[in-house]
């Protein structure tokens, strides 16, 4: 036998029976041990539709008419953002991936003036709850009455934070907190699981971890009590999860969050790395609530009582005036990618969008040092960095969170049950699997925020299975390969393809289209894309996009090169022929699992993409827009604007165009900035000036055309700037604000067009120091002229969002 061959068999062994190589980072997993059953603790948190739908929770995961459930939640404010645009953000959340909505109802947005209750505007509740049901969206109402969220009070109206005893079971307290239930109720009436509604959860209280009588889990009671009072029934009750609450484990169901930074660390030093990117069986992220409380992380209860669900998630970070970090699109992903890994069954963003503080009557609505918070935020702007942010951009970190909400909408049914297995030993790789009855996935993070985790030369996981009667080890994948500085992903392993079993594939599962019997991967960075088959289990192998080997009973399909063509086509022993599609990594941040004309498509853009009924909708800052539609056909024949392009792999190719306009904008100087004054801080943290200090402010007058939206979608302004603060006039009246922290600052202008005045605005930069006792990220500080302290404009630009919209279909 050639020795070539040999070295060939020797790789393909077990590894389990292979020594440990020097050079090869080798992973072990054992995930032969049967996970415990899930156990039905929670009898009273399940209900039923009226069409006989039924929702339900066990020690393990949520379910589905009896399924398992794996939902995508993203946090929106509902009341920080014009209601004129919410529909066509609930759309966009939608095509995200998202399944429920989850939002604050801030008890100052709706009765700042005891007695006057305000749920008009964008205060409407109901109507925004309605738009969820409309679009097949799912609910999670927080309804406090203590909020936080980094509004006034932690949400309490001012007369409610001056009665004293407040988050407690005093008569006075809970007769306001009654009346607020009894509010709300009312506009949600209807609207419950129970009624066929959208409404599904309610999260009680916030960030609650006081004890004693009156308190605790005896306050959590009462306000369920005063909850269903008031006719707020719904399958699931919650509590935040951190900080060790007291509760009563029989009616609510913790949820736990972490994020990539904390604005709210009084600290001007880089965060030490978090352990959020790192596989592990801890819930509790330490740094939560560091700003209100010192609280022990962990679970005194226990985790075998309730399911791993989140409800906050960092989509991003908002900025404080001493804090400023940025939070860059693989910050959030990876953490995604490890919490998915670590065994979520519910997976909730704060924020998944952005937004902004509606104006008040009496005061304005921001947390503040004035407010008795250790943090300054900005007055109006609560963007939050988020996937979408305050205008309603779709940011880089939506593409990559989208890429594995598609795979959980169509696979998170099965990964929902999997328990997690952790690697024995120390591997110098971090890794995880996700396995039930010897079928799951693996997990692997190289990536860490603000740090370069090595390359490793040669991985390979060496993973134990009970998926036989005598176990099995795999070797995956049969090669080592390299894990590149930076890389995160995950792979199948014993995937059932409609009876045929796929041993692995080394690329990431992305979705499928049953009708079209097509499964789509993606390409991992760095990684030749192999797909192992079980031959006893497929009648055959084609690989129109790459080669055929077989060897110890495997088919393998190697070579394929990432594209949208078909890479494998695989017959089942149904007689069913799947088609498989490896797409490269950016195709698959461009892909859109959409329903058109009642069929499911996928659709490759680099625009940004939603359904609204049988509309698409298309947003680009490019005035040409190019897509990509799965299955090949004439998906747009009434479409006069849309040229059909060449086949492109298996997708059909389109274009679209809209003329092209320039929106010209003038910028003036009026003012130059006064000499800095001393800065004001508290325990060696800055403190936001006084508005009446911004009398020192650079001023510069901007101007653009009056009809600059005219055929546009919206007019985005970047601005430039170097300074401590920015702040955004039109008349009298405050826009926007902006700390700075090294990246542009942008506003969508279609918000504001409408609003009293000439076009005119006034920009007001105040200076930042050199010695300013803030943390703003290395590579992000300003220059620095000679008077060490800058208040510059650098430049303002008007970037063009132009909008195709189509009607058709699949057909």
């Amino acid at each position: 036998m050639h020795l070539t061959h040999i070295a060939r068999l020797f790789c393909l062994a077990a590894p389990a029976l292979l020594p440990a190589r020097a050079e090869v980072a080798r992973i072990d997993i054992d995930a032969t041990r049967a996970a415990s059953p899930p156990a039905d603790d929670h009898p009273n948190m399940q209900g039923a539709a009226p069409d006989g739908s039924r929702l339900a929770v066990n020690s393990r995961f949520l379910t589905l008419d009896g399924r398992p459930w794996f939902p995508v939640m993203a946090e929106i404010h509902f009341s920080r953002y014009p209601e004129r645009y919410w529909e066509e953000e609930i759309l966009k959340m939608k095509a995200g991936g998202v399944t429920i909505v989850a939002t604050y109802i801030f008890w100052i947005h709706h009765e700042e003036v005891e007695g006057q209750f305000d749920w008009s505007g964008q205060r409407d509740l109901r109507r925004f709850v309605e738009l969820c049901r409309k679009h097949g969206m799912r609910v999670w109402l927080r309804i406090g009455p203590w909020a936080h969220g980094e509004c006034r009070n932690g949400g309490f109206p001012d007369w409610v934070a001056r009665l004293g005893a407040v988050r407690q079971n005093d008569p006075k307290y809970l007769g306001y907190v009654s009346r607020l239930y009894g509010e709300i109720g009312r506009q949600i009436q209807g609207l419950y699981w129970k009624d066929g509604g959208p409404i599904i959860g309610v999260q009680l209280e916030n960030e609650y971890g006081q004890r004693g009588p009156g308190k605790g889990a005896e306050h959590y009671a009462e306000l369920k009590r005063l909850a269903i009072k008031a006719g707020i029934e719904v399958p699931f009750y919650s509590l935040t999860g951190w900080g060790n609450p007291d509760f009563p484990a029989q009616e609510l169901l913790p949820v736990w969050g972490g994020y990539p930074d904390g604005f709210w660390q009084q600290t001007l030093d880089q965060l030490p790395p978090s352990d959020l990117y790192k596989f592990s069986n801890e819930r509790s992220d330490a740094s939560l609530a560091a700003d209100l409380a010192k609280r022990k992380a962990g679970n005194p209860l226990g985790h075998a009582l309730f399911p791993y669900l989140t409800a906050e998630m960092g989509g991003g970070m908002q900025v404080a005036y001493h804090r400023r970090p940025v939070i860059q699109p693989d910050d959030v992903g990876s953490i995604l990618l490890t919490r998915l890994g670590s065994g979520v069954v519910l997976y909730g963003y704060y924020m998944f969008h952005g937004g902004a503080n509606p104006e008040g009557k009496l005061s304005t609505m921001q947390e503040s040092r004035a407010t008795r918070y250790s943090n300054d935020l900005p007055v109006i702007s609560y963007d939050f960095q988020a996937p979408l942010g305050q205008y309603g951009q779709m940011r880089p970190s939506f593409r990559i969170l989208k890429s594995m909400h598609l795979f959980l909408r169509d696979f998170g049914s099965d990964l929902a049950p999997m328990a997690t297995w952790l690697p024995t030993g120390k591997p110098l790789v971090r890794a995880a699997a996700r396995m039930r009855n010897g079928r799951g996935y693996v997990f692997f993070n190289n990536y860490q925020r603000e740090s370069s985790l090595p390359d490793h030369a040669e991985v390979q996981v060496a993973l134990q299975t009970a998926l036989q009667a005598s176990g099995e080890t795999l070797a995956i994948p049969r090669r080592p390969f390299k894990l590149s500085s930076g890389a995160y992903f995950m792979w199948p392993v014993n995937l059932n393809v409609e009876g045929a079993v796929l041993k692995y594939a080394s690329a990431q599962l992305l979705c499928k289209l049953e009708r079209e019997e097509t499964y789509f991967f993606f390409a991992s960075p760095g990684v030749e894309p192999e797909l192992a088959w079980d031959a006893k289990t497929v009648k055959s192998v084609t690989a129109p996009g790459g080669a055929i080997e077989r060897d110890d009973g495997r088919v393998y399909v190697t070579g394929v090169k990432p594209g949208t063509g078909i890479a494998a086509v695989v017959e089942t022993p149904s007689g069913k022929k799947m088609r498989i599609v490896v797409l490269t990594r950016e195709q698959a941040l461009n892909a859109w699992k959409l329903s058109l004309a009642g069929r499911e498509v996928l659709l490759l853009s680099d625009a940004d993409v939603y359904v609204d009924g049988d509309r698409l909708h298309l947003r680009s800052r490019n005035n040409e827009m190019k897509f990509s539609v799965y299955p090949a056909s004439n998906a747009f024949p009434k479409a006069a604007a849309v040229k059909r392009g060449r086949v492109d792999g298996a997708f059909a190719a389109y274009s679209a165009s809209v003329p092209r306009k320039d929106v010209a904008v003038r910028v003036e100087k009026v003012r130059e900035a006064a000499p800095a004054v001393p800065e004001k801080t508290v325990k060696g943290m800055a403190v936001i000036p006084d508005d009446s200090e911004f009398e020192r402010a650079a001023v510069w007058r901007i101007r653009f055309p009056e009809h600059a939206l005219d055929g546009l979608s919206d007019v985005f302004f970047s601005i430039r700037y170097a300074g401590s603060v920015g702040r955004l006039y039109r008349g009298n009246r405050l826009l926007d604000d902006n700390f700075y922290n090294g990246t542009p600052w942008e506003i969508g202008w279609k918000r504001f067009a409408g609003t009293p005045g000439n076009g005119d605005l006034t920009l007001q930069v105040m200076p930042l120091r050199k010695d300013s006792a803030m943390y703003i990220e290395r590579g992000y500080w300003p220059d620095f002229p000679a008077g060490n302290e800058v208040a510059a404009l650098k430049e303002v630009r008007a970037i063009p969002e132009y909008e195709i919209v189509l009607t058709g279909g699949a057909k």
